[in-house]
């Protein structure tokens, strides 16, 4: 057996990952359950055909035609504008989290966070060697804002992460939540190296952005009034591109830059950037199904509740409901009747996210012949 020098930290650790089993109910990883057309399949196969004629050379290190493809799809999607230097993309939004942290964390610093919430988060801190502090957040699982202050005024991050709508709940923060943190986070942050305090970056994670309720804004409205403000998004979600792996975020050009420090040299192969200005451009057909997607979950919430269990209001692509004495009894028992859902969140809890509509029918029989005498 070898004797490997492992870093201090990751001794006992395991990789990230959900299971990917062949099922006919795959709900368990929040993907758009729908492909895309022909078309929109012909357009990338041509795109990254024009793209492989010149992998000789290296991509475009600074994607200015994608970053400005997504600007403008923002401003769509959003109603907010900004230049296409204030937006980065990377491979998937996991590696902008990184991204994030690589440039504001580090040994010494301090992410804080509010559970329950996003498993990757504490592994970007560790990745990192930067500490990850959380705070719970209420049962409804919105934010104590008096306590949010609190932790940051003890704590002094770097960084402050703040999932909106958040996984695994599904809660949307609403502006004035999202202001508030802003505000107590200026002059929060580490001391600057000649000794004058900093504003800790806020990053408002919108992976599932495009899934909240009409009326429910973007935390895109406060970037022009918070330097120290990111929104991160994702192509992975709404646009049912999970396999293209392409993330990207907005904040202000000062912060965008100091991602760019830290990426690796062309980070973003050719192939992906194609690939994601072709999908870019049906933008309007990739959204089709996000309308139909949300009456499924408004859908599946009140059937739900209508069978006795508890489930979350939610404003993503997916529900958390239970509470049952051996939520592992009652994931295997759906999965032996092809249906995947996700053990996480508090304890007793499952996810679904949904699917075509025969998968979610699926889902309902499963889950009535499990859980019904």
């Amino acid at each position: 057996m070898s004797n490997l020098p492992l870093r201090p930290g990751l001794a006992g650790e395991t990789p990230y990952g959900a299971p990917e089993l062949d099922v006919p109910a795959r709900l368990n990883v929040n993907e758009n359950p729908y492909p895309p057309s022909q078309e929109v399949v012909d357009d990338i196969a041509e795109a990254v055909r024009a793209a492989a004629t010149r992998l000789n050379r290296y991509p475009d290190r600074e994607l200015p035609a994608l970053r400005q493809a997504l600007a403008d799809y923002l401003a769509v999607e959003s109603g907010v504008r900004v230049p296409w230097q204030q937006v980065w993309a990377a491979n998937g939004s996991n590696e902008v989290m990184l991204h994030v942290l690589q440039a504001f964390g580090g040994p010494g610093r301090v992410c804080l966070s509010f559970t329950p919430t996003y498993s990757m988060y504490p592994e970007y801190a560790r990745d990192t060697l930067t500490e990850y502090v959380t705070l719970a957040r209420r049962q409804d699982f919105t934010l104590d804002v008096g306590a949010v202050r609190e932790a940051i005024a003890a704590h002094h991050p770097a960084v402050v992460i703040l999932a909106s709508p958040n996984n695994p709940t599904g809660t949307a923060l609403g502006l004035d939540d999202v202001r508030a943190v802003l505000d107590a986070a200026r002059g929060s942050g580490p001391l600057d190296r000649d000794g004058s305090p900093t504003d800790t970056v806020v990053v408002v994670d919108e992976a599932y952005g495009e899934f909240r309720r009409p009326g429910v804004p973007s935390a895109l409205e406060l970037l022009a009034d918070h330097e120290h403000l990111a929104v991160s998004r994702t192509m992975s979600k709404a646009f049912g591109m999970a396999g293209l792996r392409l993330g990207y975020l907005a904040a202000t050009r000062e912060l965008v830059d100091a991602l760019r420090l830290v990426r690796l040299p062309y980070h973003l192969s050719a192939v992906s950037q194609a690939a994601a200005l072709a999908a870019l451009a049906h933008r309007d057909e990739l959204m089709s199904q996000v309308a139909s997607l949300r009456d499924e979950r408004d859908a599946t919430v009140a059937w739900l509740r209508e069978q006795g269990h508890t489930a979350f209001e939610s404003d993503a692509n997916f529900v958390l409901f239970g509470p049952f004495e051996d939520r592992r009894a009652v994931f295997e028992a759906l999965l032996e009747r092809g249906v995947l859902v996700r053990v996480v969140g508090p304890d007793g809890y499952l996810r679904v996210c949904m699917g075509t509509p025969s998968q979610m029918e699926a889902f309902r029989t499963a889950l009535t012949a499990v859980t019904q005498p």
